[in-house]
């Protein structure tokens, strides 16, 4: 195993998102996953049916067990969900060596609609975490509530990850998966060089989970020394193939095949 990732986020109990995608990425890509869970969630393929949060104590004493121990290459957090869970963590991470990197995926609103994280957090999320990472990676609805202004076409996008970057983070990388079209778009910036990536929408509706997904096998590159642009370019060629490979689980946004590429590696 080849980089070492500590993942700050929530469990999904349908195990699509969250905590149980990102391990799946992890070990995918070669790396090993270490966790602190912020959240227990009571979801499936249809939505999610409840939020338990963990004590804000309990998750430093998870991260301070890994970090203290095992180490880290790199850290990625995801589903932090409230004001104090955010303060927690980024006042922790503030002590830890500067040089892991952080990708810090600002995660909002569930494939259904559920909001995971609670509107008074947003302001903390922008002020003390943000600063801190390597790169941040919203997708359309994030980046608006980042803003609090829309973006309503691909052709906003450079200029909305411009604003982005205004928040103190080191890159974004803006992601246009929910914006219409048969065309996704995404855009790296870097406060030097913009880049933009092209795909076709993939017609599927396993689908959830992807913005864990993408976070991070972007995570596990970062660990794995990895330039950013090249760590972008293979976690986007990865949650392609598994999108494509999904097999249809349950009656909503279904997950994707996390292991798709050991299929292949065995055919």
């Amino acid at each position: 195993m080849n980089g070492r990732i500590l993942i700050i986020a929530g469990s999904d109990s349908g195990g699509g998102a969250g905590i149980q995608a990102d391990l799946k990425t992890v070990m995918a890509l070669g790396g090993y996953g270490a966790t602190a869970i912020t959240a227990i969630t009571i979801q499936n393929t249809r939505g999610v049916q409840g939020i338990f949060p963990i004590p804000p104590e309990v998750v430093t004493r998870q991260i301070e067990a890994v970090l203290e121990d095992i180490g880290a290459d790199a850290i990625k957090t995801g589903m932090l969900h409230d004001a104090a869970m955010i303060d927690t963590v980024a006042s922790l991470l503030q002590t830890k060596d500067p040089k892991i990197p952080l990708v810090v995926d600002p995660v909002m609103v569930a494939k259904g609609g559920h909001a995971l994280l609670q509107e008074n957090a947003v302001s903390i999320l922008k002020k003390e975490l943000i600063p801190l990472a390597t790169v941040i990676t919203p997708n359309i609805s994030e980046a608006e509530k980042l803003l609090s202004l829309k973006i309503n076409s691909t052709d906003e996008m450079p200029e909305a990850a411009h604003a982005l970057s205004a928040f103190g983070a080191k890159a974004v990388l803006l992601k246009g998966g929910h914006l219409p079209g048969n065309e996704i778009v995404d855009v790296l910036w870097n406060k030097k060089e913009l880049t933009l990536w092209k795909s076709p929408r993939i017609p599927s509706t396993s689908t959830h989970g992807t913005g864990c997904t993408l976070a991070s096998a972007i995570a596990t590159g970062l660990a794995q020394g990895m330039p950013l642009k090249e760590a972008v370019e293979r976690a986007r060629e990865y949650v392609q193939g598994a999108i494509r490979h999904a097999v249809k689980l349950g009656q909503g946004h279904g997950p994707m095949n996390h292991g798709w590429k050991n299929i292949q590696a065995n055919e």
